[in-house]
This record gives C-alpha cells, structure tokens and sequence, in this order.
C-alpha cells in the first residue's frame, strides 16, 4: 500500500525545505516526481533547483524537456509519470493521479496559504475516507519536521 504523509510547512518556504527532501529521496535510490499546479512555479524550482546551494547538484528535469524519462527527479503540472517514479510530491494544492503507483506520495502545504491548507484537509479527509493510512508531519520552531499524527 502506498505510504501518504502530508508536511505542514510553518518555518520554511517551500524552495528552501523541499531540495534536501528530494535530496533523501534520490540517496534511497528512488526516482520522484514533483507535481505542481502552475507552469511558473516549475520554471521557477527548475532554476531553483540548479542553484539552492553551491556545494550541490539535484539532477533533474522539466516534463515539456528533453527526455523526461530519463530524469531522476521530474517536474510536472500534470498527473503522469514519465519518469516512472516511485515518490510523488504534490505542491500548491495539485490534484493527485490514482496514488497506487506509487510507494510514497508526499502533500507539501504552506501553512500560511489558505487555499493550500483546505486543500490539504480536504485531501487527508478523503484519503482517510478510502482508508489509507495517513501520516502528518510539521515544523518545529527550528524548521524540522515533526510527527504529529
């Protein structure tokens, strides 16, 4: 069964707690893609992804780019999987594919955006409802990430 947390971001941006999130991800071998509502937020992680940090590399790629099954590490606004990942990220509220698929699927929120916390309730609701089984996860003070439920 697929594993499903959600992370509660209150400390960090998005640009800033995502990166080393993928980062783990890519060290356990997996292949991920990040879905997103807009086109302007993946340009913007695919910049910002070559240059959050200077000691750093994160391999990947733009579905509309070249050979996107290729990609480690695949950027996306729609629900495929050409990369045939086994994590998905979902961030600013993007609706999820079928999530069987996947091994882990991740629902990034900015605590602070209205609209990306009742989209969030409103997914953790209806996944319960289907009976999976739901972790929740949120900064701390110092930016880490605690279970809470």
């Amino acid at each position: 069964m697929t594993e499903i947390l959600f992370y509660h971001l209150t400390e960090s941006r998005l640009e800033d707690a995502l990166p080393p999130l993928l980062e783990r991800s890519l060290d356990r071998g997996w292949r991920v893609v990040v879905q997103m509502r807009e086109a302007a937020m993946k340009e913007k992680l695919d910049q910002h992804l070559w240059t959050f940090r200077e000691d750093s590399f994160l391999p990947h790629g733009a579905d509309d780019g070249p050979m996107p099954e290729e990609q480690p590490v695949l950027l996306t606004t729609g629900g495929d999987n050409a990369n045939n990942a086994t994590v998905r990220f979902l961030i600013e509220a993007a609706e999820p594919p079928p999530l069987d698929a996947y091994e882990r699927v991740v629902f990034m929120f900015d605590g602070y955006d209205q609209p990306q916390l009742e989209a969030a309730r409103a997914q953790w609701k209806s996944l319960k409802a289907e009976g999976h089984t739901l972790t929740y996860w949120q900064q701390n003070a110092e930016g880490r990430w605690e279970k809470k439920a």
